[in-house]
């Protein structure tokens, strides 16, 4: 009997310091600590990236006279890209109209954003936008690091075009409240006729007097086209929920009297943008 108890105890002894080996074996490695794990480091830039990084091209005063060949002598993939013919999922581009191409005033397939600011038929019609008309260059060293590390590395992200002083001129909303309409223009248009020179055949005449665009070519196809061609820059393409605030230039029969809207608008549109015909006649006018 006693060599029955004693058999199990050893029996015992073995299975326990057996299953604590195990246990310790299999977490043995938990408890030493991991060697540490060396960050990759990143190739260094090329001097010929970094020349062209640093282009005085990208910073003021080289951009604002830069012309467009210069730029695309580096950036020309933006008006070589074009959009799938189907996407990732098989829609076929035919089959699925970009918003924009559901207005009058656009013509031909999807493009992408450049090309229709630059090429297209509409852009070269009605517009007159070259590269430093949105760019006005940027700081590489605000640049976010690529990759990111782990930590805040106290950059900003680059800045590469300001909305609020390009984009919104023609893609905010209609400012239909203080033009005194009924409603938006969608619901109020055709009261009107369909026709914005119903009133500014004689309101707010001096306008679209600026570098980037053909003024003359945008008056003619606003009487042939009707009010499509004014409500696609001015609502009609609105990518924000604000109205840009146009300067309020002088116009012949002008009231004297200034409506609230418009007092602290600017009178003029921006210095680079200006005309040099009109700056020179300006600068001959008498006080």
């Amino acid at each position: 009997m006693k060599s029955t108890h004693l058999v199990a105890g050893v029996m015992l002894v073995l299975g326990l310091a057996t299953a604590a080996g195990i246990w310790l074996g299999k977490h043995a490695g938990d408890a030493a600590p991991k060697p540490a794990t060396a960050e990759p480091t990143p190739a260094p830039a090329s001097p010929e990236y970094l020349r062209a990084v640093y282009s005085p091209l990208h910073f003021r005063p080289a951009i604002e006279s830069a012309t467009d060949a210069q730029c695309l002598s580096c950036h020309r993939e933006v008006l070589d890209d074009r959009v799938r013919e189907s996407s990732p999922a098989g829609v076929e581009a035919q089959a699925a109209k970009a918003w924009y191409q559901l207005l009058d005033t656009y013509e031909g397939e999807q493009d992408t954003l450049h090309r229709r600011h630059l090429v297209t038929p509409f852009a070269r019609q009605v517009m007159k936008l070259r590269c430093n008309t949105c760019h006005q260059g940027h700081n590489p060293r605000e640049e976010a690091p690529v990759p990111p590390g782990a930590g805040d590395a106290g950059h900003t992200l680059r800045k590469q075009v300001d909305p609020s002083a390009t984009c919104l001129k023609c893609h905010g909303q209609m400012a239909w409240e203080i033009m005194g309409l009924p409603g938006p223009w969608r619901d109020s248009g055709e009261s009107f006729g369909n026709n914005c020179l119903t009133c500014h055949s004689a309101i707010r005449t001096v306008r679209h007097k600026v570098s980037y665009l053909d003024a003359a070519a945008i008056e003619k196809l606003a009487q042939d086209k009707g009010g499509d061609v004014c409500f696609g820059c001015h609502g009609g393409r609105a990518w924000y929920r604000i109205s840009y605030p146009y300067p309020r230039h002088a116009w012949e029969g002008m009231a004297p009297d200034i409506p609230d809207w418009a007092k602290g608008r600017p009178i003029e549109s921006e210095a680079r943008f200006l005309i040099r015909s009109d700056v020179n006649a300006n600068a001959g006018a008498k006080p």
